[in-house]
């Protein structure tokens, strides 16, 4: 009887020979044990996001789940415990990610090849259902097959690294040799989308995958189709400048421009061991640039390509011996004679073909002993500051609208610091502060000023009696001098002054006005305005024999009067209340001039004050 390596070995040689009948496209990729356990923590966590909580799952029920989907998968009786909850929705998203990555998984394979395979000639399966099941879940140990283990050279001996390390690094290699024969093979592109380093972490993961999702494509024709049209497109074909992809054009374009040299070199190369051999060492180049050869990364990128190397060149052998011997090939898709472009479909094809054999090799490996090396988010650092962990890059930066991860304690700290006063800052205000509008009155200003209710209206005002513009000027200028007199003739001037608004309140006729404009009227009025010069004078030379430390007062204002509306008079008394450059004294003073001079018009409605 054959060993069970082998026996798997054909089981994907028979479908891969056979794969355009059972399969969409012939570069249909595998999932192996491993690939499968990451796809299902993914389809988890996304079911999970759906039903509102977050985009997390626990190791215990991804280890449940997956003892389900196995024996489910297999037709084999269901195991003791309980399913989780969900699980048809869990299984839906596990096949969509499948289908929509084009790939498929090894239970897929078998089922493939009991279709295919003819009964006569294979009567017998190489593989039962519950061996596969106990190679899945690593219960049996399949020794033909080759291992990822490193042999002990003289270089690794000298520089040792762990097993995770040279796990991941091993990943990589894999994943960008997946893109280049499956480019929608989006776990294989959230693999090596940051590694070595390009700036593209979980948020450019999260625009891509927003790109994808609204254009119906996978993640790496949404990169690609993005970068083309920056490199080639004009103002008109061009993306948006609120394109979200935009903040991450340099690092997509040199991801891009690396997978292109990786093609140039398959389509330049005819011959396959040589163009693998070139391939693994491009792949090598990146990640241990910038690199010393004592790190553990160097170490394992190192080792890894020295087996990959040895592996490609020895399948390529077989392939070459069984062609010769049969004189067919493996795939039916040859390019015609007479096609015009005959060299350059065929260049590449036999190297696709090696890679997809070691592609097929490495999902046939046993799966990892350690789920939790696996599966954690804590894994090597590969580039950057933190390890590329798939759960972490397609759960979105935003937090969920399900219970905040921050601790209480700081949720605490930060609705204290909300509710804490903030300190307001004392500022200087202009002439125009009036304008301002304060939160809460001061309390000085609250007391001196009445309350609206002691502030008395007049309900029927008086009939407004009508002057002429020139008694008004006469009214104005009397009072004005009446102001600007001096102590010792108070109450002369203040008998005047009686009169002249007396004489104002009356009505004259033509004559009276003409009479008012003569030369008497001129002369009077030189001698005020000589009058106001010299209190002018006076004023200015009191501020100036003050102390010069002092900053000078300004002048005091003088009893002018002048109509003007209530609400324009209201506005100058609170802003002559809300100056903070004048003292208590000076407001009180203002204050009680306008107040007087407004209880003495009888044009007034108290009312629009409140």
């Amino acid at each position: 009887m054959e060993a069970l390596g082998d026996r798997l070995k054909l089981m994907v040689k028979t479908v891969r020979r056979e794969c355009h009948r059972v399969l969409q496209s012939e570069r249909t990729t595998i999932h192996g044990a491993d690939g499968m356990l990451m796809v299902l923590q993914l389809a988890i966590a996304e079911v999970n996001k759906q039903h509102g909580r977050e985009f997390k799952v626990a190791l215990s029920d991804v280890l449940m789940a997956w003892k389900h989907l196995l024996l489910g998968k297999l037709h084999l009786p269901p195991p003791n415990s309980a399913r989780l909850e969900n699980y048809d929705l869990i299984l839906e998203a596990y096949e969509s990610f499948l289908k929509r990555s084009n790939t498929v998984d090894l239970v897929d394979i078998l089922f493939m090849y009991k279709q295919l395979r003819i009964v006569d000639s294979d009567p017998e399966e190489p593989v039962s259902p519950t061996q596969l099941f106990e190679l899945l879940s690593g219960n049996m140990e399949v020794s033909e097959l080759p291992d990822s283990s490193v042999p002990s050279t003289p270089s690794s001996k000298d520089r040792p690294c762990s097993s995770q390390m040279k796990m991941a690094v091993r990943r990589v290699f894999c994943s960008y040799l997946n893109l280049l024969v499956n480019t929608k093979n989006d776990m294989a592109l959230a693999l090596t989308l940051d590694v070595p380093s390009r700036t593209l972490g979980r948020q450019a993961f999260t625009d891509i995958k927003h790109a994808a999702h609204n254009s119906n494509t996978s993640l790496f024709l949404a990169v690609t189709s993005f970068v083309r049209a920056i490199q080639l497109g004009g103002k008109g074909y061009a993306p948006a400048e609120s394109d979200p992809l935009r903040k991450h054009v340099k690092g997509l374009s040199d991801f891009v421009q690396f997978l292109d040299n990786l093609e140039e070199i398959l389509g330049e190369i005819p011959d396959p061991s040589a163009c693998g051999t070139r391939l693994v060492t491009a792949i090598r180049a990146v990640l241990v640039k910038g690199r010393s050869s004592g790190d553990e990364l160097y170490a394992a990128a190192e080792e890894t390509t020295k087996e990959l190397k040895e592996r490609i060149c020895q399948i390529h052998q077989i392939q070459k011996q069984a062609a010769n011997g049969s004189g067919t090939g493996i795939s039916p898709a040859r390019p015609k004679a007479y096609a015009v472009n005959h060299a350059t479909a065929y260049g590449g094809r036999d190297t696709v073909k090696v890679l997809m054999t070691l592609l097929d090799e490495e999902a046939l490996t046993p799966p990892c002993q350690n789920k939790a090396d696996l599966l954690s988010e804590e894994q090597p650092v590969l580039s950057g500051a933190e390890g590329t962990c798939v759960l972490m890059l397609f759960r979105s930066p935003e937090v969920s609208t399900g219970s905040s991860p921050e601790p209480l304690k700081n949720r605490v700290q930060s609705r204290l610091d909300l509710l804490k006063p903030k300190a307001r800052d004392r500022v200087i205000r202009s002439q125009f502060a009036c304008t301002y509008k304060d939160e809460e009155l001061p309390l000085n200003r609250v007391l001196e000023f009445p309350s609206t209710s002691q502030i008395p209206t007049c309900v029927h005002p008086a009939p407004k009696l009508k002057t002429t513009p020139a008694v008004e000027e006469e009214c104005s200028s009397g009072v004005e001098s009446t102001a600007t007199a001096k102590p010792t003739s108070e109450c002369p001037n203040k008998e005047q002054s009686g009169r002249q608004q007396g004489a104002a309140l009356e009505p004259r006729s033509g004559n009276a006005q003409s009479r008012g404009a003569g030369p008497g009227n001129r002369k009077k009025t030189g001698i005020q305005v000589q009058s106001k010069g010299s209190k002018r004078k006076q004023v200015d030379s009191d501020q100036h024999g003050e102390s010069e430390n002092q900053p000078p007062e300004k002048k005091r204002p003088t009893s002018v009067s002048v109509k003007m509306p209530v609400a324009g008079m209201a506005a100058v008394i609170k802003w002559l209340l809300s100056s903070e450059n004048s003292t208590r004294v000076k407001r009180a003073e203002w204050t009680e001039i306008m107040v007087s001079s407004m209880f003495s018009s009888t044009d007034c409605d108290w009312s629009c004050l409140t």
